[in-house]
């Protein structure tokens, strides 16, 4: 049980699309408005715990993982054109907006490395724990927490940087470098999990 929740913080808290969204909400005083946003991303992981938990392979299998990830790809440079294109101004919180629940929920479900956390939690670690029936509920309510917490986390820390920066250039300059590196982290997606799939180089 320890190992599974060690291994949930491992993949859920190391940085990928969602964590660097997460951390750019931060540095723009953006945190409270994403709290929706957060709560998209733990609700995704909820629901993929329960498909996989009660379901196992049945309902995803692991070829479906290649349309996941090209939606899952595309959607995150969506996001990268979003942030890119956003101009902030320093003056008031109540001004900036942040990300809503149905972008947190969709970019989760799609993402495939929620999809590939999921999985081998809920098809292997669940068993190997006599995690069954209502148990499956209770752990992945646990678990995804961690998934709410993971950039919840990361727009905290990006907000105790915020507090030293007063200059717009410099967080139109960041949002930009964010923006830039959430789409090397999408192209990384569609290249391992879309492409190299597709041309039979990698396999699921």
């Amino acid at each position: 049980m320890l190992e599974m929740i060690l291994y949930g913080i491992a993949v859920m808290f190391s940085p990928g699309p969602l964590n660097i969204l997460g951390l750019n909400q931060g540095l723009n005083k953006k945190t409270v408005s994403s709290i929706g946003f957060f709560s998209g991303i733990g609700s995704s992981m909820f629901i993929l715990l329960i498909i996989f938990g009660y379901t196992g392979e049945k309902v995803i299998k692991k070829e479906y993982l290649f349309y996941i990830s090209l939606i899952g790809g595309f959607y995150m440079l969506y996001l990268a054109y979003k942030v890119f294109t956003s101009k902030i101004e320093i003056t008031t919180e109540e001004k900036l907006k942040g990300l809503t629940f149905k972008d947190g929920l969709l970019m989760q479900f799609f993402n495939p490395k929620a999809t590939l956390a999921a999985l081998p939690i809920a098809t292997i670690n669940f068993p190997a724990n006599n995690i069954t029936g209502i148990k499956i509920l209770f752990v992945s309510l646990i678990l995804s927490f961690l998934s709410f917490s993971a950039p919840m986390s990361y727009s905290l820390i990006g907000g105790v940087f915020n507090k030293v920066i007063s200059s717009n250039n410099f967080i139109n300059t960041f949002n930009k470098f964010m923006s830039i590196l959430l789409i090397l982290v999408a192209i990384s997606i569609l290249k391992d999990h879309v492409v190299l799939v597709f041309l039979g180089i990698n396999e699921y």
